[in-house]
């Protein structure tokens, strides 16, 4: 999306790929999450990639140009939960018999529907925070500054409590696509 803008940071960088190895965070993808699942006995996991680099000073319209780039992802994600919440949704005329495809299906649903409410939080490096800073006024950009430079301790806070947060929301979300409850 930031090149459509007119920021090539993420494609000079080489970051524009399918390929999941130039996105790998070595703490974020591989040693935290191998902590958490031997911590939880292998039932747990949280993680992260490398998010994908964007310079705001590039795009051609700063504060549409940071809406597009907040919301792209989330946007994905959204739309993948509803294409197969749908399938999920009208499984009987689409012959989807078979219980273990449909628990997949209704996982990849969840999933994407849990990134999209969790990455619209307002809080930086999240996306929520590029839509909500973009259209404050200047004066504010401190409060993003401290933030930005504080936020494994708000994430860890909401991860603490996403079943209080994010679930929720998330729930309402997947019954809607889907027409039934988790």
């Amino acid at each position: 999306m930031a090149e459509w803008f007119g920021d090539p940071t993420a494609r000079l960088a080489g970051r524009l790929t399918l390929n999941p190895i130039p996105h790998i965070d070595p703490l974020g993808s591989i040693i935290l999450p191998a902590l958490m699942l031997f911590g939880s006995g292998g039932n747990f996991a949280f993680g992260w990639a490398k998010p994908v680099p964007y310079n705001p000073y590039n795009l051609s319209n700063f504060k549409w140009g940071t809406v597009a780039v907040g919301l792209a992802g989330v946007l994905a994600n959204l739309a993948l939960a509803v294409i197969f919440g749908l399938m999920i949704r009208y499984s009987g005329v689409l012959g989807i018999t078979d219980g273990a495809f449909a628990q997949m299906l209704g996982t990849i649903v969840i999933l994407n529907i849990v990134l999209a409410v969790f990455n619209m939080i307002p809080f930086p490096p999240l996306d929520g925070a590029k839509v909500l800073f973009a259209f404050l006024p200047v004066r504010f950009q401190y409060i993003h500054d401290y933030l930005e430079q504080n936020w494994l301790i708000f994430i860890v806070f909401v991860i603490f409590f996403a079943q209080y947060i994010i679930w929720p929301i998330s729930s309402f979300i997947f019954r809607a696509i889907t027409g039934v409850g988790i």
